[in-house]
């Protein structure tokens, strides 16, 4: 699995991306799909959030909290957030702790080579 595969597999842990599996799961449990169609549509689901994540969301936020813990592995970096403070053009959301996991959007590998 290269990294960039590794990349898109994160979205999979959102709310979306579990409701989506889960319901994966339940269609082949039920013999409505098949694996491959299943593995084919968890594929495409990861592209097409990296895409509408990069080229769709255009809002800007900012935070402010107190670093516990951070870790950088394999080029993903891990942050842990304590007291935090997210701020949009419109509201600020305060939360006691949160982990950010960050991947390099701008780079993927294909054939071996990085896109830059």
């Amino acid at each position: 699995m290269t990294q960039s595969t590794m990349q898109y597999e994160l979205y999979r842990k959102t709310t979306l991306g579990v409701s989506l599996t889960d319901s994966l799961e339940e269609l082949l449990q039920n013999s409505k799909i098949s694996p491959e169609l299943a593995a084919k549509v968890l594929l495409q689901f990861d592209k097409s959030i990296n895409h509408a994540l990069t080229n769709q969301v255009k809002t800007k936020a900012s935070f402010k909290g107190h670093l516990h813990t951070f870790r950088f592995c394999d080029g993903v970096w891990t942050f842990i957030l304590e007291n935090t403070a997210f701020r949009t053009e419109t509201e600020t959301i305060h939360v006691n702790v949160v982990k950010i996991v960050a991947c390099d959007g701008k780079t993927e590998q294909k054939g071996g080579k990085k896109k830059d």
